[in-house]
């Protein structure tokens, strides 16, 4: 318990960081729509985020081996906070995204800092504990982050301003915690290579994941918009998505280590056909019926990369454990900077119901490929243990790493 104590600061940095960059992106679709940026230009705010977030994942482990721990989450958080609160003097999309690329990088920075803090004070005995009181508490605040948008007025200096807080106050747990910085952890080579040899079905499912949450979350206001939802209402609708998620991570969790993880997979991607195929195709909803649809996409999209990690750790030695959890977030990453400007492009050719059938027509893929891939090679005979992986940086596997470990 007293471990767990001790982490209470790295706890509250995380919350008030997710407040600040979960809120972020709703709250700038809600604005280029209230500026009148074109729907293709909203997209590209959620691809730069992205971007921002590679860039971070890549560049923080060397800052803080420069810089320490400490002044490298709080450089990280100047950058945000500068990108936050410079949105209002400045009216240009293409502005927004260069500033959202420096919340990108704040926030995957961070997290690496968080990270790398929580794995050199944890070991076998606490990691289990303390990783689970991790996932809540960054669960819980992502879902709260989707609330802000509630009361959080478009376009407005005093909304970005309040985020801006946010992500500086993050610094001051970090900053007055009397807990001894670690040693500088060591940077996991980047080699995407090795996600596609232990498993190209795990390489495309986390793309996938990408493309559901990334667009979802990214884009999703622009379909709440066009279907008739109010602000408070469209806030509602991306934490049932979150919600969903969350809620499902430890059932599938069961079946994917209880059956085939490719079945799991490919039974997963089913579901979120059919709840994408409902939700674009489907006349007259209502605000409930949109909610419920939110729902049980995060229900059935959500776990897909947590059952893609496990998948391809099944194929991987103790060794390469951390080097994969940074080539598959590298998939990730490159399927999320796709993914909003892809829809976006969609529903400017077509209509906001188009980004739930490009989701549609990415999952469809995986089913098949999944097939393929169950023809060519059979399952692994030893499995390692299901984890819900977290999206938060490339040294997450530092973390998971020891408890997927093969006996």
């Amino acid at each position: 318990m007293r471990t767990l104590i001790s982490f209470a600061a790295l706890f509250l940095s995380v919350i008030l960081l997710q407040l600040s960059s979960g809120g972020v992106g709703p709250l700038d679709a809600l604005s280029g729509i209230a500026l009148d940026f074109s729907t293709t230009q909203i997209g590209l705010l959620g691809s730069a985020h992205f971007l921002g977030f590679f860039i971070g994942c890549w560049w923080a482990p060397r800052l803080i081996g420069n810089v320490g721990h400490s002044r490298a989450f709080a450089a990280l958080t100047a950058a945000g906070t500068i990108g936050l609160m410079a949105h209002m003097l400045v009216i240009d999309a293409y502005a927004w995204a260069l500033m959202r690329v420096a919340s990108g990088i704040c926030v995957a920075g961070c997290y690496t800092v968080i990270e790398a803090w929580l794995q050199s004070k944890i070991d076998n005995e606490t990691r289990g504990r303390t990783m689970g009181i991790y996932r809540v508490v960054d669960s819980g605040a992502s879902l709260v982050a989707q609330m802000l948008i509630s009361f959080l007025e478009p376009a407005s200096y005093v909304s970005y301003n309040l985020l801006a807080l946010l992500c500086c106050a993050s610094l001051l747990p970090l900053a007055l915690t009397k807990e001894r910085q670690p040693e500088t952890p060591s940077t996991p080579r980047l080699r995407p290579s090795l996600a596609i040899r232990c498993s190209p079905l795990a390489a495309a499912g986390v793309l996938v994941a990408a493309l559901s949450s990334a667009t979802f979350r990214m884009v999703g206001p622009l379909y709440g918009q066009h279907v008739g939802l109010l602000a408070e209402q469209i806030a509602y609708f991306l934490a049932a998505f979150v919600l969903g998620g969350a809620l499902a991570q430890y059932p599938i969790g069961w079946l994917a280590d209880k059956f085939d993880r490719r079945h799991v997979l490919i039974w997963l991607s089913v579901s979120a056909i059919v709840t994408c195929i409902i939700t674009a195709t489907l006349p007259g909803l209502s605000s409930s019926g949109v909610m419920w649809m939110a729902f049980f996409f995060g229900l059935t999209s959500f776990p897909i990369f947590s059952v893609s990690a496990a998948h391809a750790n099944d194929f991987a030695s103790n060794e390469e454990r951390v080097e994969l959890s940074a080539a598959l977030m590298f998939f990730y990453a490159v399927g999320a900077i796709a993914a909003p400007l892809m829809a976006t492009t969609l529903i400017d050719l077509f209509s906001p119901s188009a980004m739930f059938v490009m989701i549609a027509v990415g999952h469809a893929a995986l089913i098949v490929f999944g097939l393929s891939r169950m023809r060519a090679r059979p399952t692994s005979t030893t499995k390692t243990r299901y984890i819900w992986a977290l999206r938060t940086s490339f040294t997450i596997g530092r973390l998971t790493g020891s408890s997927r470990d093969k006996p």
